[in-house]
């Protein structure tokens, strides 16, 4: 098979077993490409070919090339991926990536938000034009249901209920519903009766949020919209779409929300990608011990 052969399969696999989103597959396949041009750098035409050398020379050559760990470690995890779907087809026996060794890029604790923060950035959109109004609702949504930021623009018009406050979320083929405080439900009632008729184009559209062309709101747009509101707000954080979702997972373990239904919220498979709000709460708990206690 040539790589571009490769490429495809390889493709299908992360979409069809995996059900890896639409981001993840993007990022595997860059990277893949840029191992498949390394190959072809150094006269390696077959992916069956590379041995755990080639692999660990690879890794060096990221280095080399002053890539940061992180990315490094990215890259190598894509490679990995990739021979663990030859595995799963059976066109090896062994996975050449298996016995190398990357070094270990230590996780940052996510960037959170305080209260007061939050309060400050969903109060800079002004209900006073269309797009005021959508930008509210979506940052209140948010924030509101802690959902990551492609499933806030895969919503459609009907997984909103207003009766119940509650939404239906999908991701990778799984559904869940999540409660929706009153003050984000009548942002996005106030969106859906008063703004979204006058900015849709087709009467089929079911996207919930659209962008001022009457399309579905795209992952690039809504990015550009937190980073406005966020130098609006003038906060000094970081803000991301993820920023919110990291806040209002720990702003719910502040205030005695058990794991077991921040996971069910958040839509993790593992509740250790949970707790991990938890360990940040008893962090911030003992820095605030520190600086407030006159013996510590």
């Amino acid at each position: 098979m040539t790589f571009s052969e490769y490429y495809a399969s390889f493709r299908d696999y992360l979409r069809d077993v995996k059900r890896s989103s639409e981001n993840t597959v993007s990022s595997y396949l860059t990277d893949l490409n840029a191992f498949f041009a390394y190959l072809s750098s150094r006269a390696i035409s077959d992916a069956l070919a590379v041995t755990s050398e080639t692999v660990n020379d690879y890794v060096a050559d990221l280095k080399r090339k002053g890539k940061s760990a992180s990315s490094v470690s990215r890259s190598f995890a894509s490679v990995k991926c990739f021979y663990n779907y030859l595995l799963f087809d059976r066109k090896i026996e062994v996975n050449p990536a298996t016995s190398v060794s990357i070094e270990r890029v230590k996780k940052k604790d996510p960037q959170i938000l305080s209260s007061q923060e939050v309060d400050l950035l969903l109060a800079q959109p002004k209900c006073v034009d269309f797009k005021g109004y959508r930008d509210k609702a979506m940052l209140e949504l948010l924030y509101a249901t802690g959902i990551r930021v492609t499933e806030l623009i895969d919503l459609d018009i009907d997984d909103v209920n207003f009766t119940t406050e509650l939404i239906k979320c999908r991701s990778k083929n799984k559904e869940r519903y999540i409660p929706v405080y009153s003050s984000a439900i009548r942002a996005v009632r106030d969106y859906v009766q008063l703004v979204r008729p006058n900015l849709v184009n087709a009467e089929n559209e079911r996207a919930l949020f659209v962008n001022m062309s009457g399309e579905r709101m795209s992952r690039q747009g809504f990015w550009k919209l937190i980073k406005h509101y966020k130098e609006l707000a003038q906060i000094d954080k970081d803000i991301t779409p993820h920023t919110l979702r990291h806040s209002f997972a720990a702003h719910l373990v502040e205030n005695g929300a058990d794991l077991r239904s921040i996971q069910m919220m958040l839509g993790h498979a593992d509740i250790s990608s949970t707790q991990v709000y938890a360990h940040l709460a008893q962090k911030q708990l003992k820095d605030i011990y520190k600086k407030a206690h006159p013996r510590a």
